[in-house]
């Protein structure tokens, strides 16, 4: 598995307690390559108790990684919180999942996503999945509260970072037949790294805005050498490639 090849962008989360301890009420630096995300910026975006993102596909269902989950079934150990960049703020919702769709085939050649149904709905936006490869290139957005560099710990605050489309090509001399065409796609600064997604931003949303202005996921984290570094962009799940079976298995939550 290419888990065990290359670095997963999962990290375990010890919970909000421990977060305030270690931030020691300091605001933390930029994701890597980003900034700190605006309040009310990308509403969408959930966070993940397992140390894990997310975005809302629906308003009580999360879009996720298959790596962030364990299986198919009925789950009420994962919590969602959303509603404010800070996830210790006064605005930040907790709703906790009551099961889990895991993509068909996950580990033996299936896609990297999956689905967490939520006890209750946010009273947030969604995210658009993309169902075409129209939006799959130009200059994306990542979100997440993980690490700013390699080896790092979580963060409080959402970051935003932009990436530029690679090129299945040239990504494949960075992976080589780890990449999977047409399932996966790659984003970041080739030549000179320095912006990425990193551990604990596992299943967050890679998007853009669409024709009208709206914004649309194309990716999910999944997986990369290191954070950052340059020859070696990010690799998403590409959403288009999953979007007939994601729908299905949304309709079965």
């Amino acid at each position: 598995m290419r888990k065990s090849k290359w670095l997963r962008r999962l990290t375990s989360c010890a919970g909000v307690g421990a977060l305030v301890l270690a931030l020691g009420g300091m605001v933390p630096p930029p994701v890597v390559g980003g900034t700190r995300a605006a309040e009310g910026q990308f509403p969408f975006v959930v966070r993940l108790s397992m140390g894990c993102g997310g975005a809302l596909y629906a308003k009580d269902i999360v879009l996720t990684a298959a790596h962030c989950v364990d299986g198919t079934g009925d789950d009420t150990s994962i919590t969602a919180t959303g509603g404010s960049v800070d996830l210790l703020g006064d605005r930040a919702v907790t709703v906790p999942s009551v099961r889990v769709v895991q993509a068909p085939g996950y580990g033996d050649g299936g896609g990297d996503w999956a689905l967490i149904k939520l006890a209750r709905p946010f009273a947030l936006p969604t995210l658009r999945a993309s169902s075409s490869t129209a939006y799959d290139q130009g200059t994306f957005t990542v979100t997440g509260w993980g690490a700013t560099g390699e080896g790092g710990g979580q963060q409080r605050y959402l970051r935003r970072a932009s990436v530029p489309f690679v090129t299945d090509a040239r990504c494949r001399q960075a992976y080589g037949d780890s990449l999977v065409p047409g399932q996966e796609l790659c984003a970041g600064d080739l030549k000179a790294g320095g912006v990425d997604a990193c551990q604990g931003d596992s299943g967050g949303p890679l998007f853009r805005k669409d024709r009208d202005g709206a914004w649309i996921q194309v990716g999910i984290v999944s997986w990369g050498r290191g954070c950052a570094e340059p020859g070696y962009p990010g690799v998403y799940t590409q959403v288009s490639a999953f979007a007939p079976a994601i729908a299905k298995a949304a309709r079965s939550l």
